[in-house]
């Protein structure tokens, strides 16, 4: 039996105890050892490892105030690489009081009920070191206020300052200073931008980490991980011992993400070696630094439908887990040169960014750079170069692999549904029933000017903009690619009634724009050489009128070809 591939595992000593297939990321501890930073922050996508890396953090660190749990938690690293680098960092194995807090769940409507949710992961690490209420080196205020904080019925400013007052707590008690472990810092913030109290909740994540790392005698280190780049003056007010490591540094760029090695190891070692080309081009494409990485996330999903059936398809894993509300924002706000950026980017091409270091939320709109920037520290846009100039850093930024690219088509899709929705088009339908092939002409390059586009797939795009179009209407029903004659139609039109009128559209994209006409005819042609209008008329409609259309970007060109029974 090989091992089991760890789907949403997070915990480290679970995934250890538990045989789960497992990547060792154990040199994590050196290079923070080696690098000594008092206050560190790391920026990576959601789901490339993080949680998973402070679970490790923890259990190396850690001291249980439990013999047999610290040989326990020691055992677990027995075979791992931080194990061959000797006495220099194994000697701190189970030394240090650790406080470690997620904020991945304050994800509510409201600034309460978020609050509330932290408050309450606040008080479950204070449970967790409820013993020191037992220590007599403790006073009286302050046990009573550590039970209040416990027993969540302390007040907010006992709460916004809760982890200093913790690792001051547990410093006395244990006569060492507390490794403090930030999970997804930026959840709570995300949300609250986008519900609309963004103020408050970065008002109270400030006053929580001025708390816990600002000048804190009883602080040994810190680790911060989050996924979007929120600017030093926002959130970490003062924090001058802070050290922001993005997805730009080369430092740290291994032990988040897969690299091609391991993915070929894992591959090896399940006997799927023979799909590694789609895993490449679906899940590879992020630079961390100058390593390239594979997205851990969604290599352990397609890993598991591998090993099931080696021919499975692959599927956007990653982009099913986050709400990307970056990318609808991105395009629901787009004006026309936003628009025309999109579409480089869906063609293949690169953009050019410059890299700012201070942003927060409220200046995503505030210019297109800031928003590209977001897009690149989130995971939606990667670095293909980089270079300097007039004292900034630039990058060439690209879609990573075609798992994101199925986000950017699909949101794209969407959203024109929804412009669509809101559109009347009873001069198509009518110019459509008339026989009007230049007035259908004239319509549908109208929409196309002003939609966004992408041309890889372009068959597909072209079938669900039109298919979404001639969908809006109340007096017929649209049916896609059903089987008829002796082939495939692209969409078929029809009146509820058989008395009423039906249509067969035939689509076909043109490689050049001087191949329009030639095309829509082409594409008239094969619905009668096909015979695509059999069906319609077994069906007992009198009317079946044909419609070739080709398309090539923003311009369309239709062929009109009368039928009937």
């Amino acid at each position: 039996m090989k091992k089991a591939l760890p789907i949403g595992v997070e915990d480290f000593k679970d995934m250890l105890e538990s045989d789960y297939y497992y990547i060792d990321k154990s040199l994590f501890i050196k290079e923070l050892s080696d690098l000594k930073g008092k206050v560190n922050l790391f920026m990576r996508p959601r789901r490339f490892g993080k949680t998973l890396n402070l679970s490790m953090l923890r259990y190396f660190y850690e001291d249980t105030k439990d013999v047999q749990k610290n040989e326990n938690n020691k055992s677990l690293f027995h075979g791992l690489k931080i194990m061959e680098k000797g006495e220099e960092y194994t000697k701190h194995m189970g030394k240090y009081p650790v406080i470690k807090l997620t904020l991945k769940s304050a994800k509510q409507p409201s600034f309460e009920s978020a609050y509330c949710k932290m408050k309450h992961a606040i008080a479950d690490e204070f449970q967790r070191h409820q013993y020191i209420l037992e220590d007599e080196r403790i006073n009286e205020d302050d046990k009573k206020l550590f039970q209040k904080i416990a027993g969540r019925r302390a007040d907010y400013d006992d709460y916004s300052g809760a982890l200093g007052f913790l690792s001051k707590c547990l410093c006395q008690t244990e006569d060492k200073k507390a490794v403090i472990l930030i999970d997804e810092y930026d959840v709570p913030l995300e949300n609250a931008y986008f519900r609309g109290f963004y103020e408050e909740m970065a008002d109270f994540i400030r006053s929580l980490f001025e708390s816990a790392l600002k000048t804190n005698d009883y602080l040994q280190f810190a680790v911060i991980t989050g996924c979007l780049r929120i600017s030093k003056e926002s959130i970490f007010t003062g924090l001058n011992h802070l050290k922001i490591i993005s997805v730009l540094d080369q430092r740290y760029s291994e032990h988040f993400g897969f690299t091609e090695a391991e993915v070929q190891q894992m591959m090896a070692y399940y006997g799927v070696e023979s799909r590694f080309p789609v895993m490449k081009e679906w899940y590879d494409g992020y630079a961390f630094g100058r390593t390239l990485v594979y997205n851990p996330w969604s290599v352990i999903n397609f890993m598991y439908d591998l090993y099931a059936d080696v021919h499975a398809f692959p599927r956007p894993y990653w982009i099913n887990t986050s709400s990307n509300d970056m990318i609808k924002d991105l395009i629901a706000r787009s004006d026309r040169e936003t628009k025309r950026q999109i579409e480089s980017l869906m063609r293949g091409e690169t953009l050019d960014i410059q890299v700012h270091e201070d942003v927060t939320y409220e200046d995503i709109h505030s210019n297109g750079e800031n928003l590209w920037n977001f897009l690149y520290f989130t995971g939606y846009l990667t670095k293909d170069g980089e270079y300097f100039e007039e004292s900034s850093i630039f990058l060439r930024a690209r879609i990573p692999n075609v798992e994101v690219k199925t986000l950017y088509q699909n949101t794209i899709l969407n959203w024109m549904k929804d412009i669509i929705r809101k559109e009347d088009f009873h001069d198509l339908y009518r110019a459509m029933e008339d026989g009007n092939a230049k007035r259908m002409t004239e319509i549908l390059s109208g929409q196309l000017f002003c939609t966004i586009s992408f041309y890889d797939n372009a068959e597909n795009f072209y079938h669900g903009f039109l298919a979404g179009i001639l969908s809006q209407s109340e007096n017929y029903l649209v049916k896609s690619n059903r089987e008829c004659g002796n082939g495939r139609s692209d969409i078929m039109v029809k009146s509820p009634s058989l008395r009423g009128r039906s249509f067969i559209i035939e689509i076909k994209v043109s490689n050049t724009i001087d191949d329009l006409e030639n095309d829509a005819e082409a594409a008239l042609h094969q619905i009668y050489e096909k015979k695509y209008r059999e069906e319609l008329l077994a069906e007992g409609y009198r009317k079946t009128d044909c419609y070739g259309i080709a398309f090539y970007r923003k311009d369309c060109e239709v062929r009109f070809g009368e039928g009937t029974s």
